[in-house]
């Protein structure tokens, strides 16, 4: 968890950032951080974060789950509303970081990386859509009649007494 002191210095870092780009608001690299955040602790959880560094695609998987734990079907509206319309634009906000020395990264990491992220629709509002039922085949032609033919039992006239 990042001081109080590392948050105002992060937040002041992304002030100064988006008065030279104003695409993303405050609110958008906040969000990525505490993604990046989310990401690293899976990671760790999976075995896989003992460098400390993520690369594009794992952030996205990270991102991507984080926002449906915190917005649900809301998610897709609530990015958009912050200007996050694609995985670019994603890679835009940690490349602002980076270039702004906000972030690190290694030789092989590109905003690049970015591009092959996923569609917002399958991954935001897919998993939220009420599941179709399967489609069976309920025409009569195809189906055959099983007749049901119970035996008929004869109604007796004598009562259990014996008597005619």
């Amino acid at each position: 968890m990042a001081s109080q002191q590392q948050t105002q210095k992060f937040i002041d870092d992304v002030r100064l950032i988006c008065l030279e780009d104003s695409r993303y608001p405050v609110e958008s690299y906040l969000f990525v951080r505490e993604g990046l955040d989310h990401t690293l602790k899976m990671m760790k959880r999976n075995g896989h974060g003992a460098s400390g560094h993520v690369s594009g695609q794992e952030l996205l998987n990270g991102i991507r789950d984080y926002s449906l734990k915190e917005f649900g079907p809301m998610t897709k509206s609530v990015l958009n509303e912050w200007g996050i319309k694609a995985c670019e634009d994603f890679g835009q906000i940690v490349f602002n970081l980076v270039n702004n020395g906000v972030l690190g990264k290694t030789q092989s990491d590109s905003i690049e990386d970015f591009k092959k992220g996923f569609n917002f629709d399958e991954a935001f509002v897919k998993p939220f859509q009420p599941q179709k039922p399967p489609i069976r085949s309920s025409s009569r032609s195809n189906s055959k009649k099983v007749s049901s033919t119970k035996p008929r039992v004869k109604s007796s006239s004598k009562s259990k007494t014996g008597s005619p």
